[in-house]
């Protein structure tokens, strides 16, 4: 698409080379589009006085791509010119002066934003550069300057922005030296703050960097501004981001104390932190340039800090697998927040998201939040009548702040008074609330009646798009205005009367009376009525067929309706901006009332789900999670049947689940968690009772993932999870732990998936449910005392029930149905050939992997293929491995009074260290050991004395591979 105004023609890209190519180190051209082109530069004193203004533009934003404006096109140049040509898949052409030929594209004015989007997507920053002055008063160049500079964090444009979410800003920055003030001990604190510019909600934050950057994944910015030398990189986060760096000064504290002093009158009584006050003051620093450097933006009214221990913790690994706001396969599943969205309005939908994102760990806030919404779902009528009105507000907090920036249309406001007209609608509604909640958010409902009735008395109230064009204020609002709209009133009047007046004068009956733009207002007459013109017209123009006069008092009359629409029109637009600027006074009271609509949206959200769903409050303050017949909120609504499954903790806080492939565990995990997290976000639940605690922190390892840019391998990511959660959970908080162990060695695998179990049981205390297919896992039902199993149920061949046991004898190979119920005790089989008949496996396939499962249970089997390995037939277990499992078997546990291998072990390194080389009874090892020699029995003694409850697995593997290295040398 070609610029207008510009002498341009289509022509292939400059080659690698020209204009604005830099070399690095290593010889290699980059050609960059941010910043002046080099090309430019190497003819700064020739170029023309418009290139020569697009030049200094690029200079002093050497970090964006210069969108400059000729005539009715953003165009750009050079090396800009071909990304945008590129990106925007628009063509690329050249202008061509007397100082050479250079590349350039544009986008047209009108439909600037579906051209920004792309370039934003991929990670570009636009500073947008505008005539400043009327190109028709300009004598020589007109002036330009940069208005804003779009970034995807810095987006304010309605169709840039997500209606339903918000889009942050964030800054991030380490402590210097300064007293660590949370709970991460001694470590460095880092300072996370946050910016939506769209509504100015600005909120920070400081932690250790990994809650950072856990709170970081949660929030999911567009954009994190960070100093140069932090080393901050984005790519390790679950998310997309675009990484600004910014340079030292940025986060000063003297130049971030100067910024915020614009904001508050006093900083450090707002945030008595450092590094929280670096982190905003840089954050605001950021976004007052991307605005236009206008100053302060006067719509961020409130900076809040808030401590990440006061909401649930969830971390990024568990806000992916519980599918809470990002379904694990796009476009073909929907997530919780689609779920409980019953919103009405924007404003509701983003604070819906807001409260699953943290929900409360206040259990007195859980329940004012629990009590409206029982009063809500008690009150149908109330209830409804409340989201019909709400169904009429429109985005009220980025109306605000485009009142605020100047940036709001007529419009806009009658939007906003529409929106303020509900409120009164709304409080009538709650005029019988008794929740303190409902009740609180009725007083906190500001009807701002002097704003509405200032836009109803002076904004039309179907205004035009434009605002310096008249046609915005109602007549009667001032006095000035109407009497110039008088004047051209009447004049216009005069001049639709003429017509008639003079044709009864000189008697020519096709005379008539018209205006143009160039000629002004005429009176045409035909060539064969020319002779009787009267003598005091004056010819203003010759036609084909006729000729255009005008009288003196035509003209005059002319002169005063151009001189009332014009003054009329600057001074409906100097109105318009004074009835503006009135209502951005008040942008705090505003903010106060959309967040109070909010709110209460959310509210009437959670009610209308537990009606139509059949959701239940939950009782906040138990010991233990008891759920009756509980419900995964997301999987019932895609499924025509689903089974409800409870939990009671009762019987202790590790729950070990077994049961076939498909059966369900995953999904009963995860609706567990998700109970647990509507309640304290404040919803009801799913159920048809529940008694839950107030949980700290909600942990998942679920599901199979590696990390191959990251170089980590399926088991690693999965040790990586591990270890955050044994370090980070406490009582207080909910684990779930699918197949730990699966990617490695049957017995390394089993190994760590017992030491985790123990670990948790013993050191953590954490409510666990552990799903596994290691079968031998729920002999720990027995040893520990609060661990206890679980398992999914089958239906064998005609009509029978159980639990899955299966006999090696079988032959008839009965079907087997999952009935996806919870029971009592441990499953026999993970029915793993069975699973694999009803992938569509060939039966051939089928048919032989029977064959050896029978093999292996046989009386005799090789100890490599036996015991365990015969019920894990659905395990991950690496079959190729024949270390532990092949030279080592043991007793039945049950069948004596000792702890099991450990206790033999030890009991034969005992006896090695005391001189005998005889065997405790019970242990079986194959091969010639009798004769070991000291380094063996370094090894041995090594792993005697190692505190497996205290050694994480990771730390496990690494002994294991020690030690076996060292055997080996």
């Amino acid at each position: 698409m070609n610029g207008a105004g510009s002498d341009a023609s289509e022509e292939p890209a400059p080659e690698p080379g020209e204009s604005g190519t830099r070399t690095d180190a290593d010889g290699e051209r980059d050609r960059r589009p941010e910043g002046p082109p080099q090309k430019l530069l190497d003819r700064r004193e020739e170029l023309t006085p418009m290139l020569s203004q697009y030049l200094d533009l690029c200079e002093t934003h050497p970090d964006a791509i210069v969108l400059f404006q000729v005539g009715d096109f953003y165009e750009a140049f050079c090396e800009a010119a071909e990304v945008v040509a590129r990106v925007c898949e628009v063509t690329l052409t050249k202008r061509e002066d007397s100082t050479g030929t250079y590349a350039m594209a544009g986008i047209p004015i009108d439909n600037a934003a579906s051209y920004l989007e792309p370039l934003l997507d991929a990670e570009y920053r636009v500073a947008v550069a505008d005539q400043v002055e009327d190109a028709e008063e300009a004598s020589g160049l007109v002036d330009r300057a940069v208005t804003n500079v779009v970034s995807p964090g810095t987006v304010v444009d309605d169709e840039l922005l997500d209606r339903a979410s918000a889009t942050y800003l964030a800054a991030v920055v380490e402590a210097e030296g300064e007293k660590n003030l949370g709970g991460d001990g001694d470590d460095p604190r880092t300072a996370l703050a946050t910016l939506d510019v769209s509504t100015g909600e600005c909120r920070v934050t400081s932690a250790g960097p990994d809650r950072i950057s856990t709170e970081l994944e949660r929030l999911a910015p567009a954009e994190v501004l960070a100093p140069a030398g932090l080393g901050f990189d984005p790519s390790g986060l679950g998310f997309e981001t675009m990484l600004t760096d910014r340079g030292p000064e940025a986060f000063a504290l003297d130049r971030a104390d100067e910024t915020l002093s614009r904001y508050v009158a006093e900083p450090t009584a707002v945030l008595d932190s450092p590094v929280e006050r670096r982190a905003v003051g840089a954050l605001l620093d950021y976004a007052e340039y991307t605005q236009g450097d206008d100053g302060a933006l006067s719509y961020v009214s409130r900076i809040r800090r808030y401590d990440l221990r006061e909401s649930l913790r969830i971390d990024a690994t568990a806000m992916r697998s519980l599918e809470l706001f990002d379904s694990r396969h796009p476009g073909r599943g929907e997530t919780l927040l689609d779920t409980v969205d019953r919103t009405a309005c924007a404003l509701g939908r983003r604070k819906l998201e807001a409260w699953l994102r943290r929900p409360l760990i206040d259990e007195a806030a859980i329940e004012r939040r629990h009590d409206a919404v029982a009063e809500l779902l008690s009150r149908p009528l109330a209830r409804e009548t409340i989201r019909d009105h709400l169904d009429r507000v429109y985005d009220l907090e980025r109306l605000a702040a485009r009142v605020s920036r100047e940036r709001a249309n007529a419009r806009d406001l009658r939007a906003l008074k529409t929106t303020l007209d509900v409120v009164p609608e709304v409080k009538d509604a709650l005029a019988d609330a008794e929740s303190e909640a409902l009740a609180d958010l009725r007083e906190s409902l500001d009807e701002l009646a002097d704003v509405r009735d200032l836009i109803g008395e002076a904004i039309v109230e179907d205004p035009p798009q434009e605002i310096t064009e008249g046609g915005v204020i109602r007549e009667g609002f001032d006095d000035e205005l109407d009497e110039i709209r008088a004047t051209e009133r009447e004049g216009r009047e005069w001049v639709s009367s003429l017509e008639e007046r003079e044709r009864e004068r000189t008697g020519i009956d096709s005379l008539e009376v018209g205006y143009n733009q160039v000629h002004g207002y005429y009176i045409e007459v035909t060539n064969p009525n020319l002779d009787r013109v009267p003598d005091d017209y004056t010819r203003r123009q010759t036609l084909k067929n006729a000729e255009r006069f005008y009288t003196p008092e035509l003209k005059r009359r002319e002169d005063e309706i151009l001189s009332a629409a014009e003054r009329a029109n600057a001074l409906e637009y100097e109105v318009f901006r004074d009835v503006r600027a009135e209502v951005a006074a008040e942008t705090e009271r505003l903010q106060s009332l959309a967040d109070a609509l909010a709110r209460l949206d959310v509210l009437a959200t959670f009610a209308t789900v537990a009606a139509s769903a059949d959701y239940v409050r939950p009782e906040m303050g138990a010991e233990e999670i008891a759920i009756d017949a509980g419900r995964h909120p997301v999987v019932e609504r895609t499924q025509a049947e689903f089974v409800p499954n409870g939990i009671d903790f009762a019987d202790g806080h590790v729950a070990v689940i077994t049961g076939p492939n498909m059966s369900g565990k995953s999904t009963y995990m995860r609706q567990i968690a998700l109970v647990c997290l509507l309640a304290q976000a404040g919803s009801f639940v799913p159920a048809d009772a529940a008694e839950l605690p107030v949980l700290d922190r909600l942990f998942t390892r679920v599901g199979a993932s590696d990390d191959i840019a990251g170089g980590q391998s399926t088991f690693m990511r999965e040790m990586a999870e591990l270890t955050e959660i044994l370090h980070d959970a406490t009582e207080d908080s909910l684990v779930l732990l699918d197949e730990v162990g699966r990617g490695t060695s049957t017995a390394d695998g089993l190994a760590i998936a017992r030491a985790t179990t123990e670990f948790v049981h013993d050191e953590v205390g954490a409510t666990t449910l552990f799903a596994t297919h290691y079968h031998d896992l729920t002999a720990l039902a027995e040893e520990l005392p609060n661990a206890f199993n679980l398992h999914f149920t089958v239906s064998k061949g005609e009509g029978k029930d159980g639990d899955g046991a299966d006999s090696p004898d079988d032959t008839d190979a009965p079907d087997v149905t999952f009935l996806h119920r919870v029971a009592e005790g441990a499953a026999s089989s993970s029915y793993g050939v069975e699973v694999a008949r009803l992938a569509g496996v060939p039966d051939r396939v089928v048919a032989r992997a029977r064959e050896h499962l029978r093999e292996s249970s046989a009386p005799g089997a090789d100890a490599s293929t036996s015991g365990a390995a015969t019920e894990r037939d659905g395990a991950d277990a690496d079959s190729g491995d024949t270390g532990a499992d092949a030279s080592v078997s043991t007793a039945d546990p049950a069948d004596d009074d000792s702890d099991g291998p450990r206790d033999t072990l030890a009991a034969y390194v005992d006896g090695l260290d005391a001189g005998s080389n005889g065997r405790p009874e019970g242990l079986a090892i194959d091969g010639d050991f009798d004769d070991l020699g000291e380094a063996e029995r370094e090894v041995l003694a090594e792993l005697r004395d190692l505190d497996v409850a205290r050694t994480t697995p990771l730390e496990a593997l690494n002994t294991l591979e020690r030690l076996q290295r060292e055997l080996n040398e």
